[in-house]
């Protein structure tokens, strides 16, 4: 735990347990989510001289969050906070996070929660369903560089989806793979977009600042007409953007909440 001790100096309060630099390390991932460093993340001097520690300590806390894609460096150059790359989704388009994210050049990968066969009433009746039908889930932590980018909730018709259960879901599409696997192609859909700020839980998993809100995503795909995908995704706003084309005779087309969605931003 860091203790200020003045308006230029913190002092490290030596804990039982507890290494000094996991100490300080702390203290600066406290300060990164504060924002703190916007203008410029200190040099090694400098933290020397802020917490009254070793360079050695200092240079094993800071190897971590470079490690971590919180702080960057070039060589030659002093280390700085990281800026999230911002990824951007045009709206009326087909959505597709996967290639949004590669049109940016960036490395992605998802790290796979759950993909199990599982019912749930509320989710198969917009699937136009009888409510005890089984479902495919999946639920994924999506990356986009070194970062969390979204936390995507995936509801599929059993008796369409279930070769997917022996996909792997670490790289690639899931639009791609219901094609490839299930001959299950997406031709259109609707969706409703809120900013909401995520769960304590939720926020765990995305990472971000502390109030960093989300887009939540809640997607009825259809192949057809007939709907195969009920998707709720939450996409960090610090890192998603949406645009939209305009025009003086069709301008936006807004939808309202009702005062039921409003209570209910998740499902």
């Amino acid at each position: 735990m860091a203790v200020e001790t003045s308006d230029r100096h913190r002092a490290l309060r030596r804990e039982p347990g507890a290494l000094l630099w996991e100490q300080l390390l702390t203290d600066l991932r406290r300060r990164l989510d504060a924002d703190e460093f916007t203008h410029g993340f200190p040099g090694e001097h400098a933290l020397v001289s802020d917490y009254g520690v070793s360079r050695h300590t200092v240079r094993q806390a800071v190897k971590v969050l470079r490690e971590e894609g919180l702080v960057v460096a070039g060589r030659g150059r002093p280390s700085r906070q990281a800026e999230p790359v911002e990824i951007a989704q045009r709206l009326g388009a087909l959505y597709s996070l996967h290639e949004s994210v590669q049109a940016m050049g960036l490395e992605q990968r998802s790290v796979v929660r759950s993909l199990d066969t599982r019912a749930d009433g509320v989710v198969a009746a917009r699937l136009g369903i009888e409510e005890s039908t089984p479902l495919i889930y999946l639920e994924r932590l999506r990356f986009a560089g070194d970062e969390p980018l979204a936390l995507d909730r995936v509801w599929l018709p059993h008796e369409l989806a279930a070769p997917l259960l022996d996909a792997d879901f670490t790289q690639g599409a899931l639009y791609e793979r219901y094609a490839e696997m299930c001959g299950v192609v997406l031709t259109g859909g609707e969706e409703q977009i809120q900013p909401i700020l995520p769960t304590p839980a939720e926020h765990k998993l995305l990472g971000g600042s502390p109030t960093t809100a989300a887009f939540s995503i809640r997607r009825l795909g259809c192949a057809k007409g007939r709907p195969v995908e009920w998707r709720h995704t939450l996409v960090r706003g610090d890192r998603f953007t949406l645009t939209a084309d305009f025009s003086r005779k069709d301008g936006y087309h807004l939808d309202l909440l009702s005062t039921a969605d409003r209570k209910d931003p998740r499902r």
